[in-house]
């Protein structure tokens, strides 16, 4: 641009303004992330849980039977939202378990930018609303840094809470970076809340800039568990269960058949020898599990409900025919992570604690509220599954890595209520919204070259149901469960099973099987004695894509690698035995705080208070699941400590404390001999001990995936029925400041 020479503003004429602007009539974008939903479990893909939003969808769009997932959360978002596969995007396992191996690290390369930078780069307004679960653990804190947070991340908007699972009645949020405080409304439940703010943010951003497109990802924390919902969303079902999980298989199956879903003569792959006859259990076992599913049921049709209402919206208006909706229903397949009882508390899982049939009936009545945190049995993920055998975290069975997916877009789409199998990963989404936007794939990004889409586009099937397949070979690893597609072929080995605490082989003793997918879609004939130069062949190209793409070397370390100091990965709290706390500091996650647990650790607080009834939380840890709490209770210090929403210990002193300023001290002395064990507790005030007990077992990996430490309050849910958490466990005082050591 040439100097400009006029004297007077009043007679020169302004250069052209450069803005970048979204091609013409580019296709709003909405992604619909449903969690932890297997194959056989929505209506739409013959299964028993009614799903009318994904019905409607599918009516008038695409449904597709031959997606593919990566078999674990973490893995399949990164995945779909940048193009390129799980290990490319250091995200090989969950956040929780990162490790210090290229492939594993949690931390996405600037060379992998994701799709909504690309979209928000070309015209674009973007936001993410739900399930996060792709920032480093020790990037969750008020610190940061924010590089791997949505809104660094190509999302302008985010409302929605940031590791794997939360809990529906009490999630801990960000608006942006920010906290959010809960309303104290008896009837919230987050799924209603994030598709409030969704239909709120479209319709902001519609009213202000009509003529630009937005890129919408709507991602639940259902049906994740914990598996939460209003009971009468649950009721629907009641009885709809009482036949079992094996005649749920065998009625999916023939309903998917009469879809059309699966390919007439498909056979339900064995289940797992571990999974029981439903025939075969006690009527007490039969009735847990039946309402278990109901809830879970139930769980998933709100969802779908509340999907609706954001269709709805766009829908009302006027622009959901120039929407391409994608509408997938699992990131995975449906979860064993309950176990083979499954868990009124998710937390016993993770701490490798059995939840007994017994224990959860006394819960069967709350399951589902806000007292539970519940997940269901491996029987039912199984059946979830069909028909397929196995489940989430199986890299190496269609079970954990096939999901349903549905793609409308009235304008774009010319096919209505049909049906696309060509074999897709969910690598293809990023390169198929682009194409539709009419974009093409950016050389840099933000100044760093860029590793190119891995996946390929859909836009081929949208209106060719028998075009030929262009993904051919794609890689599946989860955990060392391991598998190869290849131009219809399949191999694999099942090398963990997700319920067994068991080791398992090594990896060179692994057993293979190979399948002909384009005669066998539910992987239910092992062709490998039969063809083994064939399952030579595609060991040897697992290998070579393992080399590619970073997934080398192999690990299948379960829990240990929840601890980073065993995992290799960073910690924010590094070497330190001390951390100071003040008043105001709350929310801060498990991973970046000081670990207390299976040590000797002493907490000082420094209070004043001006009554001697005076109640509140001086500091707690976790929540009704598992955790600890010092607070004061009508003035008297007591310390509770939660072992996984088992069992309660408290510590309590018998008198008031005086007014004023005072010292209270909790010193637990661990009593060492491994993980989870007990200790000694004695209560101090002003250096003078109040009383002693004993907590006899303590959790040994985790107190919570979604809670934290608060100073001054319990937030979210209370560690003790003591008091009520939020606004009312506040300390009537003030703090001066919390110290805690650790030794």
């Amino acid at each position: 641009m040439s100097a400009n020479t006029e004297l007077d503003v009043r007679h020169a004429e302004p250069p052209p303004r450069f803005e970048v602007k979204a091609p013409e009539n580019a296709p709003n974008v909405v992604i619909v992330l449903v969690d932890d939903m297997g194959f056989g479990q929505p209506s739409t893909f013959g299964g028993a849980i009614s799903m009318p939003t994904l019905d409607r969808l599918a009516s008038g769009g695409l449904r597709y039977n031959n997606l593919h997932v990566t078999a674990l959360c973490s893995p399949t978002r990164a995945a779909l939202l940048t193009g390129r596969n799980h290990h490319t995007n250091n995200t090989g396992a969950v956040q929780d378990v990162a490790t210090a191996f290229p492939g594993y690290t949690g931390v996405r390369p600037n060379s992998v930018a994701p799709l909504a930078e690309m979209l928000r780069l070309n015209g674009y307004n973007t936001a993410a609303f739900g399930k996060w679960h792709l920032t480093p653990l020790w990037e969750t804190s008020i610190s940061g840094p924010y590089s791997m947070w949505p809104t660094s991340s190509g999302f302008e908007q985010f409302y929605g809470f940031l590791g794997g699972e939360t809990n529906q009645w009490a999630p801990l949020l960000y608006d942006g970076v920010a906290k959010v405080e809960l309303p104290q409304d008896p009837n919230y439940h987050f799924t209603t809340d994030m598709t409030n703010r969704a239909i709120a943010w479209v319709r902001f951003q519609h009213t202000m800039t009509p003529e630009r497109p937005f890129f919408l990802y709507f991602a639940p924390g259902a049906t994740h568990a914990p598996h939460h919902v209003p009971k009468a969303w649950a009721d629907k079902y009641k009885g709809k269960f009482d036949a079992g999980w094996d005649a749920y298989r065998e009625e999916t199956l023939a309903r998917q058949i009469k879809l059309g879903i699966v390919p007439p003569g498909t056979r339900l792959a064995p289940k797992p020898a571990a999974i029981k006859d439903w025939d075969t259990l006690p009527a007490e076992e039969r009735k847990l599990f039946a309402r278990q599913m109901e809830v879970f049921a139930g769980y998933a049709e709100q969802t779908d409900y509340e999907i609706g209402r954001l269709l709805k919206a766009l829908e009302d208006l006027g622009v959901a025919d120039n929407t391409l909706f994608i509408y997938i229903a699992g990131d995975n397949g449906a979860s064993a992570e309950g176990g083979l009882n499954g868990t009124s508390n998710e937390m016993t899982y993770f701490n490798g604690v059995q939840d007994s049939v017994a224990d959860q009936l006394e819960h069967l009545d709350a399951w589902g509220n806000p007292e539970t945190y519940p997940h269901f049995a491996v029987g039912w993920a199984v059946a979830g599954n069909t028909p397929f055998a196995w489940t989430k975290q199986v890299g190496g069975d269609f079970g954990g890595s096939t999901n349903g997916m549905v793609v409308s877009w009235p304008d774009g789409i010319k096919a209505k209520g049909e049906q696309r199998s060509q074999f897709s990963h969910v690598i293809d989404i990023a390169p198929t919204v682009l194409e539709a936007a009419g974009l093409p794939f950016p050389k840099t990004v933000n100044g760093t070259v860029q590793k190119p889409f891995e996946g390929v586009s859909l836009a081929y099937t949208f209106d060719d149901a028998r075009a030929a397949d262009r993904h051919t070979t794609q890689y599946f690893e989860i955990a060392g469960s391991r598998g190869i597609y290849d131009n219809g072929w399949f191999a694999r080995t099942i090398h963990r099973v997700p319920w067994e605490a068991t080791p398992p082989p090594p990896f060179d003793q692994d057993v293979w099987q190979l399948y002909d997918t384009r005669s066998d879609f539910s992987l239910a004939n092992d062709l490998a004695a039969e063809n083994p130069e064939k399952l030579a062949e595609l060991q040897a190209l697992f290998m070579t894509e393992a080399v590619k793409y970073n997934v080398l070397p192999l690990d299948d370390r379960s829990i240990e690698r929840m601890d980073p100091e065993l995992a290799g990965r960073p910690d924010l709290m590094g070497k330190r035995t001390s951390l100071t706390l003040y008043p105001g500091m709350t929310g801060m996650m498990e991973n970046t705080f000081l670990n207390v647990k299976n040590r000797s650790v002493t907490i000082t607080a420094d209070i004043d208070v001006r009554e001697s009834d005076a109640n509140g939380v001086i500091v707690a840890q976790g929540g009704r699941f598992g955790g600890w709490s010092l607070y004061l209770r009508e003035g008297r210090p007591e310390y509770a400590y939660n072992w996984v929403g088992v069992e309660r210990y408290t510590v309590a002193g018998p008198d008031s404390i005086p007014k004023g300023r005072s010292t209270i001290k909790v010193e637990f002395d661990y009593d060492g001999g491994g993980r989870g064990k007990g200790g000694t507790v004695v209560l101090s005030v002003d250096d003078k001990k109040v009383a002693e007990g004993r907590v006899e077992k303590t959790n040994a990996f985790i107190f919570s995936l979604d809670e934290g430490a608060d100073v001054g309050v319990d937030e979210d849910t209370p560690v003790t029925e003591a008091y009520r958490a939020g606004v009312s466990s506040r300390f009537a005082g003030k703090i001066e400041k919390v110290n805690i050591q650790v030794r």
